[in-house]
């Protein structure tokens, strides 16, 4: 059975390191894991307590997360904080559970000394909804704009192999804590 991550970048910006991380993972995640890159961010609406139906954005990601094993969220810091187009869709979650006891990490891919508070308000608000952080598979992993290719991933080997060792973390995790 393959280990189902569904990744979810924080950045709505062409060329993004934070996705660049996220597609690269996907390229190098081990045998058993299959990652996928969640590309409707721009997308969800506003978020609007008792909206229903869901919007069809929302209920897209909602299958999307329902169909995962786990998720991994690669987020700059905007003003201190996530950016709000991630708050909102993480928010879109909270009344339905969507993350409840569901294996979440995440990769701070900022320089030291930054992203700090994204990581805060991201821990804060995985807590509130419930979601079973994977801290083992949370990690800082620098991505300078420069490091990525052409192609929109990381060559580097360093940060591959870490990327796949994040990805083994998850499954791992899994593995650990599944039912028997």
């Amino acid at each position: 059975m393959s280990t189902r991550i569904l990744l979810i970048s924080g950045s709505t910006r062409p060329g993004s390191t934070n996705t660049a991380v996220l597609r690269t993972l996907a390229a190098v995640a081990p045998d058993g894991v299959s990652a996928e890159l969640y590309t409707g961010l721009t997308e969800i609406p506003a978020f609007v307590p008792g909206d229903t139906p869901s919007p069809p954005a929302v209920a897209d990601l909602r299958e999307r997360l329902e169909a995962a094993d786990a998720v991994l969220i690669c987020s700059p810091e905007y003003a201190g904080f996530m950016p709000g187009s991630l708050k909102n869709l993480l928010e879109w979650t909270v009344g339905t559970a969507d993350l409840y006891e569901k294996p979440v990490a995440w990769i701070n891919a900022a320089a030291d000394g930054r992203g700090d508070g994204a990581v805060a308000s991201l821990r804060t608000v995985l807590g509130y909804v419930g979601a079973d952080i994977v801290e083992s598979a949370c990690h800082r992993i620098t991505v300078l704009g420069d490091m990525v290719g052409p192609d929109g991933t990381i060559p580097d080997t360093a940060v591959r192999e870490q990327l796949s060792e994040v990805a083994a973390a998850i499954a791992g995790h899994l593995t650990d804590h599944s039912p028997s």
